[in-house]
């Protein structure tokens, strides 16, 4: 097992160091731009290009472009949704993506107003539909920034934390450890666990305000 594990983190570990520090916020630009998330999650590149962090120049350097790269790419989101919105939402593509998935992040936004901005960085779908129904309504720019901002961060440092520490932790009791690798993959499952717990209880918030009448104004919100 140890073998196999070695092979797979030298696989990345072997790519650039800045090239796959890229490829990582690339991928997280995209998936809140142009919808790339609902097919490749940028939570998951993020994850595994931790696992080749060695220094701390690595560690700060990925944590940063990966914040970057959410910030940008919801933003280039936000400008296709005012832009470009309704189109969107009309087009084959919006129906593929779904009314009820369109309905869910609007409704939420609209009673939640910055709140659904910070909430959704951390759900799958919302993240990427978020930015363009916001777009979409009267919440300004400098108010989804604000909102955004910290939830990127807390994301970012949370996955790349755990990344890197389960492989440095990993890379440090191998060679006396035949059965390491086990301890590495039970460390990045109950991370995955604590992720989808947290999912699920925000998945029932949202539940309570997603299929309630909106007053089509989110700069305004309700308790």
């Amino acid at each position: 097992m140890n073998e196999l594990l070695d092979d797979l983190l030298g696989y990345v570990q072997a790519v650039d160091p800045v090239l796959r520090t890229l490829l990582a916020g690339l991928f997280i630009f995209l998936e809140t731009s142009v919808l790339v998330g609902l097919v490749v999650p940028g939570d998951t590149v993020v994850l595994v290009a931790s696992t080749a962090v060695d220094s701390p120049l690595g560690y700060f350097s990925l944590v940063t472009i990966a914040i970057v790269g959410a910030l940008g790419g919801a933003s280039v989101g936000f400008a296709i949704g005012r832009f470009f919105g309704p189109r969107l939402r009309a087009s084959r593509l919006g129906a593929r993506i779904g009314e009820k998935n369109w309905r869910r992040a609007e409704n939420f936004l609209d009673h939640r107003g910055g709140i659904a901005v910070f909430i959704s960085r951390f759900l799958p779908v919302l993240h990427s539909l978020t930015p363009l129904v916001v777009g979409m309504s009267t919440l300004r720019y400098r108010t989804f920034m604000l909102w955004l901002a910290p939830a990127c961060i807390i994301w970012a440092f949370a996955y790349v934390s755990v990344g890197s520490a389960a492989a440095e932790g990993y890379r440090s009791i191998s060679g006396q450890l035949s059965s390491a690798a086990y301890f590495f993959v039970a460390a990045i499952l109950g991370f995955w666990l604590l992720v989808y717990a947290v999912k699920r209880l925000l998945d029932r918030y949202v539940a309570r305000f997603a299929d309630r009448e909106s007053d089509r104004d989110a700069t305004t919100r309700d308790d």
